[in-house]
């Protein structure tokens, strides 16, 4: 049986559920109960031994849980004599058996039932004169490694996360990131490193600090297993929220991953993996969410622990957190000579150009551009995520570049790369195609400027289009038509996204019109400054800010001068801008034909109403 029908299978229990129970709401009771069958199946055959074991250890007053992990030969183990199988044979006390039998599971596993509150779903399935029904049907499914193997159960427990991910538009963006966005930064995360990647018994670290049900790390784990069967990906994550925790949780454990390192809590003030370091992450962080809930403890660690903590760069403003996980990532890196590490992240458009110079959001793109760490950002199509619209990028950040990205940042538009969903799910109703994602990937891989070669006929209608590279020769126009190109990769130097901001004073004068002067301290003498007339200049920096002010300012201004003590360096990227073309509007002779005639059609309608 293919996971397709597999999990088709599973979703039949929401016939019994249709009713006492609202569509949203079904992943509540089908999840944990294919969580339960699985681990039910997988202990099967060394349920006796641990029983065995966990009677004679506890008579000898030792703990016995290491003892036990020995036996069942897993991450975990069940000491009830009970399974599912077994809870059918008391249909009056299945309610009782059923939560005595989840409560005799080890730590972590109890742990994932817990944040499922599944005690919750039990008791009210039991009202409803449903729990037999569910165990039975869950009970007759087959999910045994031998059967179903950890891979094939990986596959339809995502689909089954999908399906409600679906069910609940209204949150789906919260915790499930759409499958073709992760496939694309997973994609951009490794390509560079798939010749490392294709060595016998490689071993690799992967974390998501927003790690929601475990698609990211999920899609990383297929990819690496498609590369090279016999790589092994050891994946990390840390989630705020239960129920997604509890997903995450229990899909690392059904995929025979070591769920101790899935990790409960709020990532910026509690760093669930305080002193690990990783060769990928990867990040899809809330999109303007403010973190004033953790300003405390996120402010004390960039005052107390500056650069030795995760926020050393400088502070967001708090209606945005955005760029705190950013930083969070950074911290996670390993050394370029310990191996180094890539990510990426998905971030809406406000951390690249928000704040001016001197600000924490500047100072952050700062640290990040002048360290050379960047690598790349990828701008998507709107309307691809479930529970927003707006534009979104993809960072790729390193501190591994290959000697051609080095001291460059490649800008990729990639928001014409999309095809329309069949059917619209929340805000997404566009998505990439594996055509589309191929694509941006090898622009990134080769990094190469390219333009979209669009082919228009002599009306002005599209006939097809082309990626065309640098050097590379574009289409022919049919007759009459034209060739339109528009830039969808460019590559800058770090320095090109830095400017300086310097500030321009005017003299106070009296009602006379002279020039007052300050009367005392080390300025005295020189002209005094008129707040009201400041102003501010961006040079570039790659620009000399004398002849910059000589050539802009002093022609307007022949008595202002630079307070130089106020210059401050800032940095954003102002993506769009990059990408812009200019169509020329057209002439007026165009316009006025157009007008003449749609005038002598407007008089015609006239005349044949009056007539």
């Amino acid at each position: 049986m293919n996971h397709q029908s597999l999990s088709s299978f599973i979703w039949s229990v929401a016939d019994l559920l249709r009713g006492d129970y609202k569509q949203s709401d079904y992943g509540k009771v089908i999840l944990p109960f294919t969580v339960l069958r699985r681990l039910d199946c997988v202990l099967e055959g060394t349920k006796k031994a641990v029983l065995t074991e966990h009677t004679a250890r506890s008579k000898a007053g030792v703990n016995p849980e290491p003892f036990l992990l020995r036996k069942s030969g897993q991450s975990f183990y069940n000491t009830s004599p009970m399974d599912l199988r077994k809870l059918l044979g008391d249909p009056d006390r299945i309610r009782d058996n059923l939560t005595a039998y989840v409560e005799a599971f080890s730590p972590s596993v109890r742990d994932i039932f817990e944040r499922f509150a599944f005690h919750t779903q039990v008791e009210k399935l039991a009202k409803a004169e449903l729990l037999y029904l569910v165990a039975e049907k869950f009970a007759n499914i087959d999910l045994h490694p031998d059967k179903v193997s950890n891979a094939q159960m990986g596959l339809v427990f995502e689909e089954l996360i999908r399906r409600f991910a679906e069910l609940s538009n209204e949150t789906a963006g919260e915790h499930f990131t759409p499958r073709e966005v992760i496939r694309l930064m997973v994609n951009l995360l490794f390509v560079e490193d798939d010749a490392a990647l294709t060595k016998s018994s490689v071993v690799r670290t992967i974390y998501d600090p927003t790690a929601g049900t475990g698609g990211m790390l999920s899609v990383a784990g297929e990819y690496l297993s498609e590369l090279n069967p016999k790589a092994r990906l050891t994946m990390f994550g840390q989630e705020l929220n239960d129920e997604s925790y509890a997903i995450c949780k229990a899909d690392m454990l059904i995929k025979g991953q070591d769920v101790a390192n899935i990790v409960a809590g709020n990532t910026l003030s509690d760093d669930g993996h305080p002193a690990q370091k990783f060769d990928y992450m990867l990040s899809n962080p809330p999109f303007g969410v403010e973190w004033k809930k953790v300003e405390k403890e996120v402010r004390r660690e960039h005052e107390v622990e500056g650069f030795n903590g995760r926020f050393g760069p400088g502070l967001p403003r708090v209606s945005d957190g955005s760029l705190l996980f950013l930083m969070h990532l950074l911290s996670k890196m390993r050394r370029a000579k310990d191996g180094g590490s890539r990510f990426g992240i998905v971030l809406n458009g406000s951390p690249l150009f928000t704040g001016g110079a001197g600000s924490g959001e500047s100072e952050i793109r700062r640290y990040v551009l002048e360290n050379d760490l960047l690598e790349a950002i990828v701008a998507l199509p709107t309307d691809m995520f479930y529970n927003t619209g707006i534009a979104t990028y993809v960072w790729i950040v390193s501190n591994l570049k290959p000697e051609p990205r080095k001291g460059k940042v490649q800008l990729i538009d990639a928001s014409a790369f999309w095809q329309k969903m069949r059917k619209g799910l929340g805000s997404k109703r566009k998505e990439m195609g594996e055509e589309h994602i191929a694509t941006v990937t090898r622009l990134f891989g080769a990094c190469v400027e390219a333009q979209l070669a669009a082919v228009l006929n002599a009306e002005g209608k599209e006939l097809s289009r082309e990626v065309v590279t640098a050097g590379e020769r574009k289409p022919k126009a049919p007759k009459g038509g034209q060739i339109k190109l528009t830039p969808i990769s460019r590559i800058f130097r770090n320095e090109d996204f830095g400017y300086r901001t310097i500030t321009v004073e005017l003299p106070l004068r009296d009602e006379d019109g002279n020039v007052v002067l300050i009367e005392r301290g080390k300025q005295k003498g020189k002209p005094q400054p008129d707040t009201s007339l400041r102003d501010t200049e961006n040079v570039p920096l790659d620009e000399d800010v004398v002849a910059y002010f000589k050539r802009e300012v002093l022609p307007h201004a022949p008595d202002a001068w630079i307070d130089e003590e106020k210059t401050k360096v800032g940095y954003e990227i102002p993506f769009n801008r990059h990408f812009y073309v200019f169509e020329p509007p057209r002439s007026l002779t165009e316009i006025d034909a157009d007008l003449k005639q749609v005038t002598a059609r407007i008089l015609q309608m006239i005349e044949g109403l009056t007539a």
